[in-house]
């Protein structure tokens, strides 16, 4: 429940209801203050593995463990009363049987409280999902551009182009039959992604797809423009925060610098003063 009671939490089974409904809000988040200030406007917020590049400087998602996912999971949940919390399954915790994602995937539940997991890939997994699903672990799919496999893929390019297209779209459906409550679709062209959206039973989740997914998912240092290394055209900047930032920091060095902050009302003097009749200060 919402602090003040009057919003419910949200679940996996309210978000695969919401299919050709009101579009579902989805962001990134990988700290309690971030998380607090999502939450309200989101339906699903997603501890991305995409914080090895976004806050620990990594070139890719292939060297983000299972214990940073824990730890900022964690930080998430505490910031979180109505969004549905999923945690990605970083690289190497999954593929290698349902059984080795299975465990995994109760370890992170258990100890992030994460209401579901997510899982990169099409028909090559849909038997893990189908494992994990039948023993109460909702998943939620990822297909087209699964950033786990840049390496396989040789860059961060659009896939679904061509003959490849067919294979995209059996992905989606496999991941939708094989118990997925919703899918994101990523990085792939726009007829595509509507084609899609159209054909499986799940909601599908946009980032570089189609206004016609059953809603859109970015990373929230993206859309704020806190993270300039790159910018993908599929990133709308709904603010520039990071300017913003360095023009603070720039002041608050001037000011120290030049011996202007702290000011007297910044300081504490040896005498505690009276507040409020007698309270001392």
């Amino acid at each position: 429940m919402s602090a003040t009671g009057a919003a419910k939490a949200l679940t996996p089974p309210d978000i695969a209801a919401r299919k050709g409904k009101m579009p579902l809000v989805c962001l990134t988040a990988y700290t309690t203050p971030i998380a607090k200030l999502v939450d309200d406007h989101c339906d699903v917020v997603l501890v991305g593995d995409s914080v090895g590049m976004v806050l620990h400087g990594l070139p890719s998602t292939v060297g983000v463990t299972l214990e940073m996912m824990i730890m900022h999971g964690k930080a998430v949940r505490r910031g979180l009363e109505k969004a549905v919390m999923v945690v990605d399954m970083p690289f190497g915790s999954y593929e290698e049987s349902p059984e080795q994602a299975f465990r995994n995937a109760v370890r992170l539940m258990a100890e992030t409280g994460c209401s579901a997991i997510k899982l990169e890939g099409g028909e090559s997994i849909a038997g893990t999902i189908r494992f994990l699903a039948m023993r109460g672990v909702p998943v939620m799919g990822h297909v087209g551009l699964t950033p786990q496999a840049v390496n396989t893929f040789g860059g961060y390019r659009v896939q679904g182009r061509g003959e490849d297209a067919e294979h995209i779209v059996r992905d989606a459906i496999t991941v939708s039959e094989a118990g997925a409550f919703a899918v994101v679709l990523e990085k792939i062209p726009e007829a595509l992604a509507r084609q899609i959206t159209q054909e499986v039973a799940i909601p599908t989740i946009g980032i570089g797809a189609s206004p016609a997914c059953d809603g859109q998912i970015l990373v929230v240092d993206d859309m704020l423009g806190l993270f300039g290394t790159f910018r993908p055209k599929f990133v709308k900047r709904f603010a520039e925060l990071a300017g913003t930032a360095e023009a603070a920091i720039a002041t608050y060095a001037s000011e120290v610098r030049e011996r202007r902050f702290p000011a007297v009302e910044h300081v504490f003097g040896d005498v505690p003063r009276p507040v409020n009749g007698g309270e001392a200060a």
